[in-house]
């Protein structure tokens, strides 16, 4: 018998090495990004689903970005450090973890949410509601560079009526 209850999405204290390590194992590249050669931000609010083991299964992290969109200054909660156990897979933890992390970025104020995934994961952020968003999209590194993330770039609304601004955007801090 398949159990299709939702699991219960809790608000994480801390999200480190260790809890990463917990859901996707000790690998070098665990979110497969090492070589874009980017440097990225840590979140600063995590959400996590646990297995009935007590094991963390699922992360989402959110932190407020400030961009610049067709140059005008915009707020945006960025959304990041998705992973899901590969032993839980399939089982809809990701948009179990990301839906409640949106739900609290609604709360915060500002009208987007943004991320940056690998290619393969585009259909399932589409799946999620996410839409990519054409164009180059420029975030800082250290050493006051200003680099096109290579990564692709997508953005969904949290505020009713919410439309991404036109013109180009520049993430005014590293990525998250």
């Amino acid at each position: 018998m398949v159990d299709h209850t939702v699991p219960a999405v809790v608000r994480l204290a801390e999200y480190g090495r260790a809890q990463q390590t917990e859901i996707l194992g000790d690998g070098p590249d665990p979110y497969g990004v090492a070589d874009t050669g980017l440097t990225f931000l840590p979140k600063e609010i995590h959400f996590g689903v646990h297995g009935e083991d007590g094991r963390l299964v699922a992360h989402t992290g959110l932190l407020r970005l400030p961009l610049t969109v067709g140059g005008v200054d915009v707020e945006a909660m960025g959304v990041g450090g998705v992973a899901v156990a590969p032993d839980a897979r399939g089982r809809g933890l990701a948009r179990t973890v990301v839906g409640a992390a949106l739900e609290h970025a609604r709360t915060l104020g500002p009208r987007y949410a943004l991320l940056f995934c690998r290619p393969p994961l585009v259909a399932l952020y589409e799946r999620l509601g996410w839409r990519e968003l054409a164009g180059e999209v420029l975030v800082e590194q250290s050493g006051d560079r200003v680099v096109a993330m290579p990564l692709r770039t997508m953005w969904t609304p949290l505020a009713v009526g919410a439309a991404w601004p036109e013109g180009p955007v520049r993430l005014r801090s590293l990525p998250m």
